[in-house]
């Protein structure tokens, strides 16, 4: 079965995997979710990634990182802009998620980065999902 949006389909299986406590999560591999997983992990929501081939098949294996409590440390991952309706912001207007607290997700054209980084590079782009 084919997949119109990809990406949301990755954010999707983040976030049950999370909840339902499993240790890791394995999915279909492209450059675009490998750099959203680099951000993760780089932004301390996930414990460590892999990229892993069996067969002709190749994924990515994200490791889940909890607290001492067995919480989930990403409470919530949304999908903003969607195959039918792109959403874009300007440095000047980028959204911050959680009062600061989250972390906003930015495809620029300088690459895939938080928004942080692109409001000090001073670039907006397409806004891809926050992770809070």
């Amino acid at each position: 079965m084919s997949v119109s949006d990809p990406v949301a389909d990755m954010l999707t299986k983040i976030r049950n995997a999370a909840l339902a406590k499993f240790e890791k999560v394995d999915i279909p591999t492209s450059k675009l979710k490998l750099e959203i997983v680099k951000i993760l992990k780089n932004e301390g929501y996930v414990k460590n990634f892999k990229k892993v081939t069996e067969g002709n098949i190749t994924f990515i294996r994200i490791f889940l990182k909890y607290n001492e409590k067995s919480m989930p440390i990403i409470q919530g991952l949304e999908k903003i802009s969607t195959p039918g309706r792109r959403v874009y912001a300007g440095y000047k207007r980028m959204p911050r998620v959680y009062n600061g607290f989250g972390t906003l997700i930015v495809s620029t054209s300088e690459g895939v980065t938080t928004g942080r980084k692109a409001l000090e590079r001073k670039v907006g782009g397409e806004l891809i999902c926050s992770v809070w």
